[in-house]
């Protein structure tokens, strides 16, 4: 590997790691002068090794120049002194920059820590994604806003606000205990996953930001599950397996979405499929069953490829119960199209007027679907009001196939 490519698969897997450590030993209040010092030693990585070439241990070389880029810097400034070593001081910490530990379980501890950190519910959704996917992901301002459709000025502006958070409310770089714990495991997770189905279901982001993010979101659920026991964690990893288990299927060769129905199994992942099984039956440990356990099962539901007719009448149920626990439109509408396959189109058209999702193309797509056969120009005006609807050339596509067709 060149060190054109070399250089940002690095960044990409020790940027966070390198900030982590730092903030482990100097606070999370000091994260900007983290990133600082780490993105600094990208930068003498990229002017050193153009020069003397890559060194044996590209990974060390980063973080033995990160510890002594820390070290001078602290050690020149009045920032040390008047506002680390206070801060260190209050916490009870005999850390210093001697002391950075670099070594791998204090690397994954630190990560840990700061997905923690950064999953502070007094920071706003926005924030915490976006945090999440600067420091633990690795990514450029740039590749932020693609992935959120939103602009580099946002992001920054998003960002500072975060940081400026964190200093003011003196939130701490340390993983809560007790209850608190468990309030927070609730956050960490919804965040991921969050941050998955903004790959997963964006279908305005380029279909490499959209996987890269879906592979971001299983890497850090898979760095939570590595130090915390989580039957709610083994169902979301489930249903993250199946969903991605589908992601070469989901698209032509011309980047136009596939229908489910519609979908070439055999470019279905089945090895994705079978780790899916294996964290489901493992989270069927836990004492309580959580929207993410029925969302992995209605998911394990449609990878089946046989008995396809049977899977509906369970996935109808499955619906109905994650309706009880975690309503939404999406949600009902899904159980919809479930209603229709168990006891046919009249009685999931009546349910689906029940509704209230009139500005938004997917409603009318389905009520279109489920008016076929029954009521042509019912049909066709859906259509023709989930096309107007419809705000990606992508999903327009599929609407103009199927308005063609009638």
């Amino acid at each position: 590997m060149d060190m054109t490519e070399l250089i940002p698969n690095l960044f990409r897997s020790e940027f966070s790691k390198i900030v982590s450590v730092l903030c482990a030993s100097f606070g999370i209040r000091n994260i900007e002068l983290a990133e600082d010092i780490a993105s600094d030693t990208f930068l003498s990585a990229t002017e050193r090794w153009s020069l003397k070439g890559i060194p044996a241990n590209p990974t060390a070389w980063l973080y033995s120049v990160a510890k002594n880029k820390a070290r001078d810097h602290f050690k020149r400034s009045s920032i040390y002194q008047e506002k680390v070593v206070p801060v260190l001081r209050s916490e009870e910490s005999d850390t210093d920059v001697e002391s950075i530990d670099l070594s791998e379980k204090n690397i994954e501890d630190s990560q840990l820590t700061m997905l923690f950190a950064i999953c502070n519910p007094s920071l706003s959704s926005e924030a915490q994604i976006a945090l999440a996917l600067r420091i633990l992901c690795g990514l450029g301002i740039d590749e932020i806003a693609s992935a959120l459709l939103t602009s580099k000025s946002t992001i920054n502006k998003r960002l500072q606000r975060a940081k400026a958070s964190i200093r003011e409310q003196k939130i701490d770089f340390q993983a809560p205990v007790g209850k608190e714990f468990e309030k927070r495991q609730e956050n960490v997770l919804r965040i991921i996953y969050l941050l998955f189905n903004e790959g997963y279901y964006s279908s305005s982001v380029e279909k490499n930001t959209r996987k890269h993010l879906c592979l971001e979101a299983m890497a850090l659920l898979l760095l939570y599950l590595k130090s915390v026991s989580s039957p709610d964690g083994d169902a979301l990893m489930a249903l993250f397996c199946f969903h991605s288990s589908r992601f070469e299927a989901r698209e032509d060769e011309m980047g136009n979405f596939i229908l489910y129905e519609d979908q070439d199994t055999s470019k279905w992942s089945f090895d994705l499929i079978q780790k899916g099984e294996e964290y489901l039956k493992r989270s069927a440990r836990g004492e309580s069953i959580s929207k993410y356990h029925l969302e992995a099962t209605i998911a394990f539901w449609h990878s089946r490829t046989n008995d396809i007719e049977k899977k509906w009448p369970p996935i109808l149920q499955l619906y109905n119960q994650l309706l009880q626990i975690d309503y939404s439109p999406v949600a009902a509408l899904n159980r919809t199209y479930a209603l229709s396959k168990v006891k046919g189109k009249e009685i999931a058209i009546s349910e689906a007027l029940k509704i209230n999702m009139d500005g938004n193309h997917l409603y009318h797509a389905l009520l279109a679907d489920l008016y076929q056969g029954i009521d042509k120009k019912a049909s066709q005006k859906h259509l023709k009001r989930a096309f107007s609807l419809a705000q990606t050339q992508s999903e327009k596509a599929l609407l103009q196939r199927k308005i063609n067709a009638t």
